[in-house]
């Protein structure tokens, strides 16, 4: 979807701490974020809107925050929502628009698709920008040549959404 609109994606796991975050986040100044409202854990619910507050409060590039009512049920538009700035809930957000053709921007070759991060082991992760013809051609390569992933076949790989893996799988629809 970011692609389509000649958005960068970057993303971190809702299991990040706030100041793992904040290092990544802060460089590239995302205007819009996603998140869901928490996750589940070895059978616990995990609420995170807290740490989105603090996250939002931080990066003040930040203009809206979409939230996605994955542990509250129905629309999610509840009275945490009022605490994080610009937040509004997923069903809200996307009410005003319909489904039908994706009006995708025509972009070069290098242009950015995505932005990952190293690890952080020696000072704050740096940015590693990824460029959308390259990253889709090495992926392709990956999925048919390594992987031998045939239309029909099913990939699936653990991961979170915090690391490169992810982005390896969400490809594999290619």
């Amino acid at each position: 979807g970011a692609a389509a609109r000649g958005a960068t994606f970057s993303s971190c796991s809702p299991d990040f701490g706030v100041q793992g975050v904040v290092d990544r986040f802060g460089q590239i100044e995302p205007r819009i974020l996603f998140t869901a409202d928490g996750y589940y854990y070895n059978g616990k619910v995990v609420p995170i809107l807290d740490k989105v507050t603090e996250i939002v409060a931080r990066v003040p590039s930040i203009e809206k925050v979409v939230v996605v009512p994955y542990l509250q049920a129905g629309d999610g538009a509840g009275d945490d929502l009022a605490r994080v700035r610009g937040a509004v809930a997923w069903p809200t957000w996307l009410a005003p628009f319909l489904p039908g053709p994706i009006d995708y921007v025509e972009l070069p070759f290098d242009h950015p698709l995505y932005i990952l991060y190293s690890s952080g082991t020696t000072g704050v992760p740096k940015c590693i920008v990824h460029g959308a013809g390259g990253t889709l051609v090495q992926h392709l390569k990956e999925h048919l040549l390594h992987g031998d992933v045939k239309p029909g076949d099913r990939v699936f790989y653990f991961t979170t959404c915090g690391w490169m893996m992810w982005n390896w799988l969400v490809s594999g629809l290619a």
